[in-house]
């Protein structure tokens, strides 16, 4: 008897979980560029980290440097919220590219993969941090998200100059 209260239960919770998810994706799909935008988070910028921010990305700073500039936990959050909204950007560049000027594949799959990977490296230096606070490990690994945030920033750059270029002022402004 508790194990059929039990399956009917789970059974439930997931297809809650389930349409919650596909109703959540159906409202992203649905956001206008502004709304999208609106979603950056804007009180911290890249730009302290590296010489031409956005059009050179290239990064010299060390794991020290690169931790004070970031401004430490506060960075990597922004950081991590930032590359979610920047894979919403390149779903909306794919979504709204016209036939004549379809946004490039490889490039939207690398932003994808960047956005990914900036977030998996600031999650593991958040729990790092949590743990053992700004050690050199934690620094590195902040240091290495930052790295391929400014990368993937360039390249989202790029590809709105080539596609969307109405848009990039806007974009600019925000990270």
């Amino acid at each position: 008897m508790y194990l059929l209260v039990l399956q009917i239960t789970s059974l439930i919770l997931i297809a809650v979980g389930l349409t919650a998810w596909r109703v959540g994706v159906r409202k992203r799909n649905q956001r206008n560029w502004d709304e999208i935008l609106g979603r950056l988070r804007m009180d911290w910028s890249a730009q302290s980290l590296s010489e031409g921010f956005p059009w050179r990305p290239e990064m010299r700073l060390g794991p020290d440097e690169a931790w004070l500039r970031m401004q430490g936990v506060r960075g990597l959050c922004v950081m991590y919220t930032n590359a979610g909204v920047m894979l919403e950007i390149a779903d909306y560049a794919t979504r709204n590219s016209h036939a004549g000027q379809a946004a490039d594949p490889l490039a939207i799959a690398a932003l994808r993969s960047d956005a990914m990977q900036i977030r998996i490296f600031a999650i593991v230096a958040l729990m790092q941090y949590g743990l053992l606070r700004a050690t050199a490990g934690v620094r590195t690994n902040a240091q290495r998200t930052a790295i391929q945030y400014t990368a993937m920033v360039a390249r989202l750059i790029a590809l709105l100059q080539n596609h969307a270029a109405i848009i990039l002022p806007r974009f600019i402004e925000c990270v």
